[in-house]
Parts: structure tokens; C-alpha cells; sequence
């Protein structure tokens, strides 16, 4: 079988996935992609760079759109080469996030697409609107409805889509839902479990165990999309309740989502200025390498996760997987998995306290929540372990291939 995937940010939703089809001697994969810093064996990487960027004189509502055809183009002209050389795939697995699966159906096709559906804007329900201090003004309303039109048009060409939780699926075009299948990416169970010889040095030389009062929060960056206002907000209650308690903050100064503060700057120094805090308490770690994010959630009794109504962080499975008990946001995505008071618990998103007030219940009598750091394991075994998922999504692509 002959397999090609798009992703701008290689190897993306794809790294289990690519590798999985590659290990196979009857396969070959080839990957479009902007990144050429990472490879994956037995996957041909192809890259593009944009020919141009977009026209600053461009409507504004159009910009993404706009920039969505450039990306679109490029791919195009790949697909093209490739066709030339006498590569033409079985099928084509791919992001429409960028633009850059726009006209796969239009070069190929007789060539199934397989589109990846990981989120489609609206201006109710979801994210937007969702958070007081970004304002939902009729101009950001009209826009959002033009950032759907990559997503929208790969949904309408390709052959099938997939994506990640029934939430992510609902939140696409009701018409079109019939041709999502929902399959999370896979979450690495045999190599992500409790470890109680976990370690974690800290920057000064403290060594942290298992048992230790170690509260974990983790994000790509820090930002109110994933709550880190909430989350910061309530750690003056969980320090002043536990005075032997230390926090670690994983995450960059970055803007995955959303907007900077008005002031300036970005978050994490945005937020220490209304909530000052005790910085030996409270360990700003920035990003970490896998393996260490992994020995700081192997180390820590309780892991708060937050998020508007938006994608799903990976994090909180691993976090499901490595057995510890998470304190949830009470929003869609979280609801989907957290079974309050079984497999983790819930806590208003707009609640600091009660966030403090979870995350110390769990602090004091560590024992009886063991269960639910048992039941989250569980959990992601049942329904998220890779094997199982890739699996499933192999069986869609070989289905697909022979129509």
C-alpha cells in the first residue's frame, strides 16, 4: 500500500501512526511536510516552502484563507512532482488545519482522502465567547465564519474523516458529520505507566519522589485557553494550606492560542503580577524534554488540567496513563473522559478556589484517591491504548485503499 501524509508540522497527529505503516516492508509512506529537522524511518519526507506569504492588503476576514491557498499551492505542486515520478498514492492521509489539503482532490482525484478533523470555529458553545476577557464583538464573529473555509472545503471533498473525541467530531457541520469516525490518535500504554522509583531534580538540586506533596500543571504554553489565570489564581490557597507543598509549572511564554495580555509581555509574567507567588514553591520549568515532563508527572500526587471547550490537550491522557489522579476543568472536552468522583474529579474553570479545594481534598488523604488514578489508567487502556487505536485507524486507511 501506498500511503502519503500532509501535516506543515511534521510528523504532527501522524508520529505513531506513519511509523506503524512504515515498519511494514509492503508500505511505502511518504510525508509532505515544511519541517526538515525530523525523520522517521522508512517514511520519504518531501518539504515545501511557501512561495510567498499572504498580501497585508488583503481583507482581514480573508487572511487565513488567503494564506490557506498559498499553502494549498505548494502542496499541490508536490503532489504534481510526485505523480511525475510515477508515484501515485493508494490513499492521501491529511490536516486541513493550514490549507494544505486543499486541492488533494483536485490533482488525485481517484486518490481517497482521509481528512483529519481535530476542530471546526463556532461562534457559540465552544471556545469562542466562552472566556470574559477576549471580547465577542460582531467583527471577530464575522471573521471566524471565514477561518472555517479550509476546513469546511476539505470536509466537503474528502472521503472520510476522522477525529480524536466524540466532542471534537460534534463540533463539524451536523450535515457532514456521517463521514467523521471517531479514533483518538493512541496513547503509548506500555511505555507511559506508574513508575514508584520516579525521580525529579528539581533546578536547585532538590530531588522529588513519589509521596511527595507535588501538584503538577502542564501546557504547551501558558495561557487562558488551557486556564493557567484559573490554575495560578488558586495556588495562594493550596500553598497556604500546605506549606509543604511544591508546584510545577510546565510550559512556555508563548502563544499557541488566543491573544497576548493587553500589556504586554506574556502570561506567566502578566499573571505574577496580580498573583505573586513563592518562586522555590513554585518551580516555572518552561518546556521540557519528553523523558523529564514525564519524571515530573511521575512524581506528583495530584495534576491539574485545564481547557476552554477546545481540542484536547494529549497531556491529559498521558497524565490518565502515568496513574495519577487529575483535577479536570467541568467543560465539554474534559467531560468526555473525567467521570467525576471515578476516574478523576472536576472543578469549575472560572473557580480558583475550587480548583485549590480538589487539588487539596486529594493532598490530605492521598490513599483514598488512589483509586481514581487506578480508574484513569483504566481508563485510557479501555479506550485510548495505541495499539487498539492504530489498529483502527489501519483498518480505515486499508478499507479506504481498496473501496
Amino acid at each position: 500500500m501506498k500511503i502519503t501524509f500532509i501535516h506543515q508540522n511534521f510528523p504532527g497527529q501522524y508520529k505513531h501512526l506513519a511509523r506503524a505503516l512504515a515498519s511494514d516492508p509492503s508500505n511505502r509512506v511518504v510525508f509532505i511536510s515544511r519541517r526538515s529537522d525530523r525523520d522517521i524511518p522508512g517514511v520519504r519526507r518531501l518539504t515545501y516552502g511557501l512561495r510567498r506569504t499572504g498580501n497585508p492588503q488583503t481583507h482581514p476576514y480573508l487572511r487565513s484563507a488567503e494564506n490557506a491557498v498559498l499553502h494549498g499551492q505548494d502542496v499541490a505542486r508536490v503532489l504534481l512532482s510526485m505523480s511525475k515520478e510515477g508515484f501515485v498514492p493508494d490513499v492521501i492521509v491529511g490536516h486541513p488545519g493550514w490549507g494544505e489539503t486543499l486541492f488533494v482532490k483536485d490533482v488525485l482525484p481517484d486518490v481517497p482522502y482521509l481528512n483529519y478533523c481535530e476542530f471546526y470555529y463556532r461562534t457559540q458553545g465552544q471556545d469562542f465567547g466562552f472566556d470574559p476577557i477576549y471580547p465577542c464583538s460582531l467583527d471577530t464573529k464575522l471573521s471566524l465564519r471565514t477561518r472555517n473555509t479550509p476546513l469546511l472545503l476539505a470536509l466537503e471533498s474528502c472521503d472520510r474523516g476522522i477525529a480524536p473525541t466524540e466532542w471534537q467530531r460534534s463540533t463539524h457541520p451536523e450535515a457532514l458529520q456521517s463521514k467523521i469516525e471517531t479514533i483518538h490518535d493512541g496513547v503509548d500504554t506500555a511505555a507511559l505507566c506508574p513508575d514508584p522509583m520516579a525521580r525529579f531534580t528539581l533546578p536547585d538540586g532538590r530531588v522529588l519522589v513519589p509521596g511527595d506533596p507535588v501538584i503538577t500543571y502542564a501546557a504547551r504554553n501558558l495561557e487562558p485557553y488551557r486556564g493557567f489565570p484559573s490554575f495560578l489564581r488558586a495556588v495562594p490557597h493550596i500553598l497556604d494550606a500546605r506549606p509543604d507543598a511544591t508546584i510545577l509549572i510546565i510550559g512556555g511564554d508563548e502563544t499557541s492560542y488566543g491573544a497576548r495580555p493587553r500589556d504586554g509581555g506574556n502570561w506567566r509574567e502578566s499573571m505574577l503580577k496580580e498573583v505573586p507567588v513563592d518562586l522555590t514553591r513554585v518551580i516555572f520549568l518552561g518546556h521540557l524534554p519528553y523523558d523529564r515532563f514525564l519524571a515530573a508527572i511521575g512524581v506528583s500526587q495530584v495534576h491539574v488540567y485545564l481547557t476552554y471547550p477546545f481540542v484536547l490537550s494529549w497531556s491529559m491522557l498521558e497524565v490518565m496513563a502515568l496513574g495519577r489522579v487529575v483535577v479536570g476543568s467541568d467543560t465539554a472536552p474534559v467531560r468526555e473522559i473525567i467521570r467525576h468522583g471515578e476516574n478523576g474529579l472536576l472543578a469549575d474553570f472560572f473557580a480558583p478556589e475550587a480548583i485549590a479545594n480538589r487539588v487539596l481534598d486529594v493532598l490530605t488523604d492521598p490513599a483514598a484517591f488512589a483509586p481514581l488514578g487506578h480508574a484513569a489508567r483504566q481508563t485510557v487502556l479501555d479506550r485510548y491504548a495505541l495499539p487498539d487505536c492504530l489498529t483502527r485507524q489501519t483498518r480505515l486507511i486499508r478499507d479506504m485503499a481498496n473501496r
